[in-house]
């Protein structure tokens, strides 16, 4: 069997995906972070381009040089929390066994959840009111991110590491599991402790993964 935790090819990996997603911050994500943090506290429906402006705090038609919509700048959060955790999937391609590669996973994604919580719950309630073709784009991220998943999940059944009886249900239990830590969280959280609960919770519990002793 595999070791729970290959430390330094674990870390090493979140720490090239952590590279690969930096990104110098713009005013689009002062706007998207602002525009989060108002759609979490009064409601999408209840907002409106001027109320956004003023949480950022600038001029409602500067507001429409960057976003031609409040649709649109939840588009731009929902992408936050779909397109960029892309980057987490390159620790998927990193050394290691399925054991290394998905606590790594486990790792980035709670990681990112903890960093962009308000995000990801607005992301999470407000997935109606996109257009389709919104909803298309990001449903289309989220299936790609559970297949990755699924294939490390079946690649490690097959090697014998993990027990489990359907590859693609224990992949939607392991993103169900570590989404619902949005609802929850608060800044308060040790997030060293959850990243090392959570690996337990998904490793060990949904993929039943024995290391050795």
């Amino acid at each position: 069997m595999e070791p729970l935790r290959a430390e330094d090819d674990a870390a090493e990996a979140v720490s090239t995906a952590a590279v690969a997603a930096e990104r110098p911050r713009t005013r689009r994500d002062e706007i998207v972070e602002a525009a989060a943090r108002y759609f979490a506290e009064h409601g999408y429906a209840n907002a409106g381009m001027r109320d956004i402006a003023e949480a950022v705090g600038m001029r409602g038609a500067s507001l429409y040089n960057h976003f031609h919509s409040k649709e649109e700048i939840l588009f731009a959060i929902a992408l936050r929390m779909t397109e960029d955790p892309q980057q987490d999937l390159l620790v998927l391609d990193g050394e290691g066994g399925p054991v290394q590669r998905l606590t790594a996973l486990v790792e980035a994604h709670v990681r990112r959840l903890a960093r962009y919580r308000v995000e990801h719950l607005v992301a999470l309630r407000e997935l109606s009111a996109l257009t389709p073709d919104h909803r298309r784009v990001v449903t289309d991220y989220r299936k790609y991110y559970q297949r990755r998943i699924r294939d490390v999940i079946e690649a490690g059944a097959r090697m014998g590491v993990f027990e489990v009886r359907d590859a693609h249900q224990s992949a939607i239990a392991m993103l169900d599991l570590m989404n619902g830590i949005s609802w929850w969280l608060r800044d308060e959280q040790d997030v060293d402790q959850l990243v090392g609960d959570y690996v337990d919770f998904t490793i060990r519990g949904i993929l039943h993964h024995q290391a050795d002793s």
